[in-house]
């Protein structure tokens, strides 16, 4: 069971982990509550992802930064890949960042192909959302709607 866990579970950064950059922006974007964790969080990932070079960082990592050996397939398509959903929530953190890299982050994911790959994989939902997310968080139109007094 999960429930009462303090500890890691899992030893890769896979599909699920891309989210997690996003959420951190949302957080340091709506509450601000952990600032300098989350700055420094948003400055980690993506020193990391750009060292593994900006345009070719792949999805899945083990959390200790190594290749993962048992990569994980989508559909019958290719393992490892440059994915949107990833590209997209690496540079949405960047609004928890205050260095040059933030912006290239931002420039990768603009001038990403939003379309199927060579192979014809794509994934809508999962990249796609997220895609939509990133947009929504870097146009400063993913706001909190607060409810009209009736």
């Amino acid at each position: 069971s999960l429930q009462n866990t303090r500890r890691i579970i899992g030893r890769e950064f896979r599909f699920d982990s891309w989210r997690v950059p996003m959420n951190i922006a949302l957080d340091y974007s709506w509450a601000c509550a952990d600032k300098e964790w989350q700055h420094e969080y948003g400055h980690k990932i993506q020193n990391f992802l750009y060292s593994q070079g900006i345009d070719s960082f792949v999805d899945q990592y083990n959390i200790d930064g190594t290749t993962v050996t048992d990569t994980l397939r989508a559909g019958g398509y290719k393992a490892l890949r440059h994915s949107l959903g990833l590209v997209a929530t690496s540079a949405a953190v960047s609004l928890t960042c205050s260095h040059s890299k933030s912006w290239e982050f931002i420039d990768a994911f603009w001038n990403a192909k939003h379309e199927p790959y060579a192979d014809g994989y794509y994934d809508e939902y999962y990249d796609g959302l997220l895609q939509l997310f990133a947009f929504m968080h870097l146009s400063g139109k993913y706001q909190i709607i607060f409810p009209h007094n009736i």
